[in-house]
């Protein structure tokens, strides 16, 4: 099968690298508003919108899709009943940290998988927990890492790694691509692992 990557994330894109999935990246504008109040839901609409909207502009190009897989993805944070997700400036960073301070929050991803007639949605939950974080440890981070591109207005893989105490469920899910259930997913549309 061929894939492509409906995502400018050089992170979900560095993840499929480090499998050793071949694949193209291709993106399109995707309106990523929305009402939906359910987290899951949230990221399921908008995966599938993504996904949607790429398959829709490679076919009016003329682009053959047989034997093509397009997967898209969106993730988010979530704590107290709030979508969090890439922050606006320092002051909404800083606001999401403290908010993460001694305590445990949701990341949450939806996947979906457009091929051969064939579309599959789902999503992955994986809980997060930070330490204790002082005003002067979230300003130096904040202004360090800046965190404006990222979910939640930090990064797992980078350092704010130093600051979480534990995770439950799949790492890569809070990287920004939930793997596994990707995978699952596959299996499921297709009757095959993508790996």
């Amino acid at each position: 099968m061929n894939y492509i990557l409906a995502s400018k994330s050089p992170r979900r894109k560095e993840i499929l690298e480090t499998l050793g999935l071949s694949f193209t990246v291709f993106t399109a504008d995707t309106d990523e508003s929305s009402e939906e109040r359910d987290v899951c839901a949230f990221v399921e609409e908008l995966s599938r919108r993504k996904g949607e909207a790429v398959k829709e502009a490679l076919l009016a190009a003329g682009q053959d899709l047989a034997d093509t897989v397009i997967i898209s993805s969106d993730t988010v944070v979530a704590m107290g009943g709030e979508i969090l997700g890439k922050p606006r400036d320092e002051k909404d960073a800083c606001r999401m940290l403290r908010m993460y301070s001694g305590k445990r929050h949701q990341v949450v991803s939806g996947i979906c998988l457009i091929g051969n007639g064939k579309i599959g949605v789902g999503h992955e939950v994986t809980e997060v927990e930070f330490e204790e974080l002082d005003e002067e440890t979230i300003l130096r981070y904040v202004r360090s890492a800046k965190p404006y591109d990222k979910a939640g207005a930090y990064a797992i893989q980078g350092v704010a790694s130093a600051y979480i105490k534990g995770i439950v469920g799949d790492y890569f899910n809070v990287v920004g691509l939930p793997v596994h259930r990707m995978n699952l997913l596959h299996r499921e549309i297709f009757g095959e692992n993508m790996f």
